[in-house]
């Protein structure tokens, strides 16, 4: 007669399907953050109602953005610079204007970029000052979904290397909190960005900067 064989998963397969499940759980959770609208208001709610995930629009007030060609002319001249979120938004519009179409995907001008861009495109990204941290918001669609979703970054600069780089303590794609994926983070920051980068000559700029300094609704740029 034939012995029944009673010996059960070793640890192996016991840790390999626990971890598979965490994994699973984790990604699935996170699709489903991602596919769960945020509510986009124009001003801060006087109460934010717990579970939402909301996205205020920077303002692009042309009264309040009037003096931003001045302001980049003299920061190109080596001087030290203070700009609110109207005046970078001014820029931010005026530099995508001269260069490519906002929405255009990376690949589509850049032969050599990476082929997923061909599936993305970012609109006019938005940026927010306020307390102290500054809010960079961009509006992302698919040629795979039919839905739009908003990325947003709040944060500072930070000294990396010889240059001063955006720096997000926390990064929303849809609803889902990307700073707890910090990998995919990583991926997501890097990819955004990529689609806006400095014209050359802000570039060259920015790179003799001594400090970068989000003070209030107000963002300090310090020449030496």
């Amino acid at each position: 007669m034939k012995k029944l064989n009673l010996q059960g998963p070793g640890w192996f397969q016991v840790t390999f399907g626990a971890l598979f499940s965490v994994i699973l759980g984790v990604a699935l959770g996170a699709g489903l953050l991602v596919l769960r609208p945020v509510v986009v208001v124009k001003q801060e709610p006087k109460e934010r109602e717990k579970g939402i995930v909301y996205f205020v629009d920077g303002s692009r007030d042309s009264g309040r953005g009037r003096e931003a060609l001045a302001k980049r002319q003299a920061f190109l001249a080596g001087e030290s610079i203070t700009v609110n979120e109207d005046e970078i938004n001014t820029l931010v519009a005026a530099a995508i204007k001269a260069g490519a179409a906002p929405g255009t995907p990376a690949a589509a001008a850049n032969p050599s970029a990476p082929s997923d861009a061909a599936y993305l495109s970012a609109g006019l990204p938005s940026v927010r000052i306020r307390g102290g941290s500054l809010q960079l918001g961009v509006r992302l669609g698919s040629s795979l979904l039919a839905q739009k979703f908003v990325f947003q970054a709040h944060g500072g600069f930070v000294r990396r290397g010889d240059t001063f780089v955006f720096e997000p303590k926390s990064m929303y794609l849809g609803s889902c909190p990307l700073e707890r994926l910090p990998f995919v983070a990583g991926y997501v920051r890097e990819r955004i960005l990529s689609e806006y980068p400095l014209p050359a000559d802000m570039k060259a700029a920015w790179a003799k900067l001594k400090d970068v300094v989000v003070e209030g609704n107000t963002l300090k740029l310090t020449m030496p």
